[in-house]
C-alpha cells in the first residue's frame, strides 16, 4: 500500500511541476508508470531550445527503460549491476530536479542525502511544497 501512495505523490509532483514550468502538453505522462521518468528527465533536460531539451529527455528515458528491462534479466550479476545503475540514474535526475527548485548545488546535494536517509519522504514533502513554483535555475 505505501508504494501506491508514494507513486501517487510522485506523479502529482511531476504533473504539477510540468504544468508550472511550461510542459503542460506532456504533464499527463506523469501518471503513466515507468514512462513518467520522461517528465523527470524533461524537467531537468539541458538544451538550447525546447526541441533539443525534449530530444535529450527522450534519449534519457529510452536509456532508463532499457536499464529497467535488463534489470529483470535472468543473469544475476547483470541484474544487480543494472539495478544499481538504474537507482543511480534516478538519484542523479532527482538531484537535478532539486537543483532546479532550489537554485543551489549545495542544497540539492543536502536534499538528496536527506531524501536517501528518509527513504524518499523528504523529496516528496519538498516536492509538494515547490511543485507550484517556477524553477530558480
Amino acid at each position: 500500500m505505501p508504494i501506491i501512495i508514494d507513486y501517487i505523490f510522485i506523479s502529482l509532483i511531476y504533473f504539477m511541476t510540468s504544468k508550472t514550468n511550461g510542459f503542460s502538453d506532456v504533464a499527463y505522462i506523469a501518471w503513466i508508470p515507468l514512462i513518467n521518468f520522461y517528465n523527470l528527465s524533461l524537467l531537468t533536460a539541458n538544451g538550447d531550445d525546447d526541441s533539443a531539451g525534449r530530444a535529450a529527455a527522450k534519449k534519457t528515458t529510452l536509456i532508463f527503460m532499457g536499464l529497467f528491462i535488463v534489470t529483470f534479466s535472468l543473469i544475476p550479476i547483470i541484474c544487480y549491476l543494472t539495478f544499481l545503475i538504474t537507482v543511480g540514474y534516478v538519484i542523479y535526475y532527482s538531484f537535478r530536479l532539486l537543483y532546479r527548485w532550489s537554485g543551489d548545488t549545495g542544497k540539492a546535494i543536502l536534499y538528496i542525502i536527506l531524501s536517501i536517509i528518509t527513504g524518499g519522504l523528504f523529496f516528496m514533502i519538498y516536492g509538494l511544497i515547490h511543485m507550484n513554483r517556477p524553477f530558480k535555475a
